[in-house]
């Protein structure tokens, strides 16, 4: 049995969350390299090969020779779920397990994240009524769901990404089915999985992330993004690509704003992103807080010191 417990706590995996443009992919690469592992990401976007500028997705050089699963893994024509996500995610677990005692998970996706480290919720489904919903959207726009969610559950709405349809679909179908909220249905036991998690949130002070995002946004625009967009208009209306930074441009291709304003939009939308990411963070309440210090060498030495501490228990 002692065996046992210590080849379990050997398998860990680290996971390197935080709101968006905050350094997550920086920093794992580089303590990815220094525990010569692996990275899973889990960021729901980066998944798809069809979108790489938008996403701030890392190229084959910034991935600097690390393993990375989960980047243009999967086409926005086969959108991946988290539950989808986590059994994939599980069975690259237990392949690189057996050559590594320690894996990177990062992303900004708390949702993917939860779904692989503690397991999904048994929430029902109805077809029907999924059906319907989806049907008030394509009918009305976005801006109707969130309002009927806002009223419905505001504290999953404070926490979803309000551009992303799937999302609030599948929670205003769990409320109308139970009629709770559905932030009030996720509250399932943490599955057992044979590996222990740790948690490292990589925080910021609010002026200087907001400036991150804001050079971000306009680094993507130079490097593309309107192109990127303009050649992904015939498929719009895939539910990938209902995400920051490119529902804004094809609002703009549909003449239902400027450029300018667009560009304005992505970086406000980001800004509002990040700040549920934020909020969804604060739930890991065993979560290790890292200041950016921008030192990323130093952040790297912080994380190998934590973990050093919990083997040595």
């Amino acid at each position: 049995m002692e065996d046992h417990i210590q080849l379990t706590k050997m398998k860990q995996l680290l996971v390197i969350g935080g709101p968006t443009a905050g350094g997550k992919t920086t920093l794992s690469i580089e303590l990815a390299k220094h525990l010569n592992t692996v990275i899973l990401s889990a960021d729901s976007r980066q998944f798809y090969k069809e979108m790489s500028i938008g996403t701030a997705k890392p190229n084959t050089v910034e991935q600097d020779g690390v393993q990375h699963y989960f980047i243009d893994s999967h086409s926005i024509h086969n959108a991946l779920s988290a539950s989808s996500f986590a059994e994939e995610a599980m069975q690259v677990l237990e392949n690189e397990f057996l050559k590594h005692d320690t894996i990177i998970l990062t992303g900004g996706s708390g949702m993917f994240i939860d779904a692989l480290c503690k397991g999904l919720d048994d929430i029902p489904h109805s077809p029907e009524i999924r059906d319907k919903i989806t049907q008030q959207w394509k009918e009305h726009g976005i801006e109707f769901l969130q309002d009927k969610l806002k009223v419905a559950d505001p504290i999953y709405f404070g926490q979803v990404d309000l551009h992303n349809p799937v999302r609030i679909i599948r929670a205003l179908e769990a409320i109308e089915i139970t009629g709770q909220p559905f932030s009030s249905l996720r509250k399932a036991e943490k599955n057992n999985r044979p590996f222990e998690t740790k948690y490292f949130i990589i925080e910021h002070n609010r002026e200087s992330l907001y400036e991150r995002i804001d050079k971000r946004v306009d680094l993507m625009i130079q490097n593309g993004l309107i192109e990127e967009v303009k050649d992904l208009l015939p498929f719009r209306e895939c539910n990938a690509l209902n995400t920051v930074g490119y529902s804004e441009l094809f609002q703009h291709f549909n003449g239902e704003m400027s450029l300018v304003e667009a560009i304005d939009k992505i970086k406000q939308n980001t800004r509002n992103y990040a700040k549920r990411q934020i909020t969804w963070c604060r739930r890991y309440t065993d979560a290790i807080r890292i200041h950016y210090s921008g030192e990323i060498n130093t952040m790297v030495d912080e994380i190998i010191r934590e973990i050093s501490h919990v083997n040595d228990r």
